[in-house]
Formats: structure tokens, sequence, C-alpha cells
């Protein structure tokens, strides 16, 4: 829904089995007890084992400056999480990709949600994209090291350590075993 420059956000509302209820909420207003919402986040790695990271406009009301995974939202009334993803890199780095078959690689629960993490290995140029002004002022590719250095440094927002250790030990395979080591 687009008012004007600003976009209202309609959000289904999910009980704690991830079943819709029926209801929306807008974004902003307050999940009543027992109702979650979902969110997506999109990790785009290189073939050289990098993720492309952004950094957040010095506007942004939370974590103005902070540099994050590839591109993350809610998603929105009627979507499913596949199509918030492919929305969301769409709008905040202008990169088309179709993530109808494609699983989260895992999904985080939050206080008021689940968050589905996906992957994605692609080559990308980073001089191509097409930033979302009111999102997104830099990219740059960075290494495991970097983004936990970052995150101690104050530079990156501030995920769990291991979180990050997850997505990138997790990457291109699914479930919870160690099918090959990697770097």
């Amino acid at each position: 829904m687009r008012f004007g420059n600003d976009y209202m956000e309609l959000w289904d509302i999910y009980d704690i089995n991830r079943n819709k209820t029926g209801k929306t909420i807008m974004r902003g207003c307050t999940l009543g007890q027992g109702e979650y919402h979902i969110a997506a986040q999109v990790c785009i790695f290189n073939s050289k084992g990098e993720m492309l990271i952004q950094q957040r406009m010095p506007f942004k009301d939370d974590w103005a400056n902070m540099w994050d995974i590839t591109a993350a939202g809610s998603v929105i009334s009627g979507e499913t999480s596949q199509q918030a993803a492919q929305r969301e890199l769409s709008e905040e780095l202008g990169i088309d990709m179709d993530f109808s078959d494609v699983r989260p690689r895992f999904t985080v629960n939050f206080d008021r949600g689940f968050c589905d993490v996906y992957d994605v290995l692609a080559d990308v140029d980073t001089e191509s994209l097409v930033l979302q002004k009111e999102e997104v002022q830099a990219v740059r590719w960075a290494d495991r090291r970097q983004i936990l250095e970052m995150i101690e440094n104050g530079k990156f927002i501030t995920y769990y350590k291991s979180f990050i250790e997850l997505i990138f030990d997790s990457r291109q395979s699914y479930g919870s075993h160690e099918n090959e080591i990697r770097k």
C-alpha cells in the first residue's frame, strides 16, 4: 500500500505454529500475545566464499550506518517468504532472482516472529547493482573473519557471532550435520 512517498506495510499475523490467523497488522503496530509475523533474510555468497554485505543509510531509525547481510525485510500480507526474499533483493540491490523453488537454509525464531534465512551462490558485480536510496548507501564483499571483526568493532549489526558462523557454515547445504568442511 503506498501513500505519497511512504509505504505502509501490512503484515499477515501467524500463530505459534506458523499458521495464518486471518488477521493482519500494520508495520509499527504492536503484535498481541501469541501473534507473530515472518521476515526473510538473503545472504549472497560468491565463489570465493565471501558474503555480499550492505551498509544502511545514515538516516535509518534502526542501525544507521551499520553494515548488514545482503538483504532483509518483513513478509508483507499475501506474500510467501520466498516472494519477500525475492522482492527485498530486487528493491534493495536491484538483483532479480527467482526464489519460487528455493527453501530457506534455516529459520530463526525471534520474540515476535520467524525469520527465514536464504543463501544464494552468485558472483555478483557490485558495480552493476542499483542501490535503493532509502535503504542502502554501499555494498561490498566480506569474508567471515571480516564480518566478525566488524561486529566486534561496532560497524556491523550486532548479530550473535554464532549466527554469522552458522550462516557461513551451513551455506549451500541443508541439515545440521557437516557434509564437508568449508573455509
